[in-house]
């Protein structure tokens, strides 16, 4: 094995888990400037609920390490995600490469008529806990897409107002 977030490991994390989950939107703005918002990375903690989003490493594009910190009271989630495709204005991938959290995820920009956009966020994790991850992944499951469709909507809004990027 490599070192974190190395080759081998990031090519294991890539693989995708048994937890799926998808949230769509449709954001009456171009898709270039969606695309601009949701990789203006530190500025997904204005629409993504007690996170805090910072670049460690590269300069957001392709290659680079975007830590989000979720934290509720003391209890905190440190997601480290490495940038691994950036199609402007169409799709950026990661793959989620931290302790916990790990697996692909792509954000899905597909132009509309009227200068509309469909936003698709999809992410395959896998399951911490193995056979009690996999149980426990259905009474998750509606809670983590509840959580993604919400900040996928504060964010089309924020777009929309011109707030983001």
């Amino acid at each position: 094995m490599t070192a974190p977030g190395g080759s081998d490991e990031l090519r294991e994390a890539a693989q995708p888990g048994a937890g799926e989950v998808t949230a769509t939107v449709i954001v009456d703005a171009p898709a270039e400037r969606v695309f601009a918002a949701f990789t203006a990375w530190e500025r997904q903690s204005e629409w993504i609920p007690f996170t805090r989003v910072r670049v460690v490493e590269g300069d957001g594009g392709e290659g680079s390490l975007i830590e989000a910190v979720t934290a509720i009271g003391p209890a905190a989630l440190r997601d480290e995600m490495r940038v691994v495709r950036v199609d402007a204005p169409y799709e950026v991938g990661v793959v989620h490469c931290g302790r916990l959290l790990r697996g692909p995820g792509v954000l899905r920009c597909t132009p509309m008529r009227g200068d509309r956009t469909q936003v698709v966020w999809h992410e395959w994790f896998h399951l911490p806990g193995g056979a009690a991850g996999r149980v426990a992944w259905p009474v998750l499951w509606p809670g983590s897409k509840v959580s993604l469709t919400g900040a996928l909507r504060k964010f089309g809004r924020l777009v929309e107002q011109g707030r983001l990027p």
